[in-house]
């Protein structure tokens, strides 16, 4: 059972070419089904997998997750039911048999334009890193790519001229996006304090793939910044902001979508901009837009 396992995530890796993160997030839900059908349903073989199998494993999952993570869970699972039929491993796919949880509709948390200046301007223009923050929190909100693309852009990346950045989206997709004249300042400034950070680099960990000369945003020790980190930095001036809201750094994506639909962006342009390979992915900020938009007709209107 294991062999087919460690065939599964290699054909993730290297046919579906999926992002190191995605990878992460498959092998984890699949090792975690996979001790649950061995210690707990006795399976000596994908063979003797049913219907019945899977949904006492979903029903385990309801005890400890929201419905949303069940559901990219059982994705998973029919991913992986996918390959053992594709592979004769099982005779039958049933995976259309299994359905995923009905999930509440949630709609993306926003910063206003105010609050989003206010966030923009609180790093300190003094310090070597207020400077670098200043210029990663320009281009989050100047161009809505996800942090993930984000510290994945090199040096080599950025178009001075046209103001562009090549990113690299999800399943490795490659887009050109634009930046405006106050990211660009920002990242000029942050340019000329770059060195600082990596002569600082960690001669223990040269060579590695984090300690990338290429890399556009690095950390203190001279390596290329993480999610994990970025998120932690927007968490920090959010406090320093005096807000008590709970933003993530989607948030500045989700943030960049809406005020560009609020001005009358089309939203073709949008989906293209954020890399949305499905439209309706993209119209989750029409309702975001409409519901701002009553909230101010009730404020406003002598007759609401």
């Amino acid at each position: 059972m294991e062999n087919s396992l460690n065939r599964f995530f290699e054909y993730l890796e290297f046919e579906c070419t999926v992002s190191p993160h995605t990878l992460r997030n498959y092998m984890s839900d699949i090792n975690k089904f996979y001790t649950f059908i061995k210690d707990e349903k006795k399976l000596l073989s994908w063979r003797d997998l049913t219907p019945l199998t899977i949904r006492s494993y979903l029903g385990h999952l309801y005890k400890q997750n929201s419905k949303s993570s069940i559901a990219r869970k059982l994705s998973t699972i029919k991913h992986f039911l996918h390959y053992l039929t594709r592979e004769k491993v099982i005779e039958k796919d049933f995976s259309d048999l299994l359905s995923s949880p009905k999930q509440e509709k949630k709609l993306p948390e926003v910063l206003n334009v105010d609050e989003m200046f206010h966030l923009l301007e609180t790093p300190d223009p003094s310090t070597h890193l207020g400077k670098r923050d200043r210029a990663l929190l320009e281009l989050l909100y100047a161009t809505g790519i996800r942090v993930s693309e984000l510290v994945g852009i090199n040096l080599e990346d950025i178009t001075w001229e046209n103001q562009t950045l090549r990113v690299r989206g999800k399943g490795r997709k490659e887009r050109i996006v634009p930046f405006g004249e106050k990211a660009k300042t920002a990242l000029k400034i942050y340019m000329e304090e770059r060195p600082f950070f990596y002569k600082k680099r960690d001669s223990r960990i040269r060579g590695n793939d984090s300690n990338d000369p290429k890399a556009l945003l690095l950390n203190n020790f001279g390596s290329r910044l993480t999610t994990r980190s970025v998120g932690r930095l927007i968490n920090k001036y959010i406090l320093l902001c005096g807000s008590t809201r709970k933003i993530s750094p989607h948030t500045l994506r989700h943030s960049f979508a809406t005020h560009l639909l609020s001005c009358g962006a089309n939203l073709r342009d949008i989906q293209e901009l954020l890399g949305h390979q499905s439209l309706s992915t993209t119209q989750k900020y029409t309702q975001v837009s409409i519901d701002k938009l009553m909230e101010v007709y009730d404020k406003s209107h002598p007759k609401a």
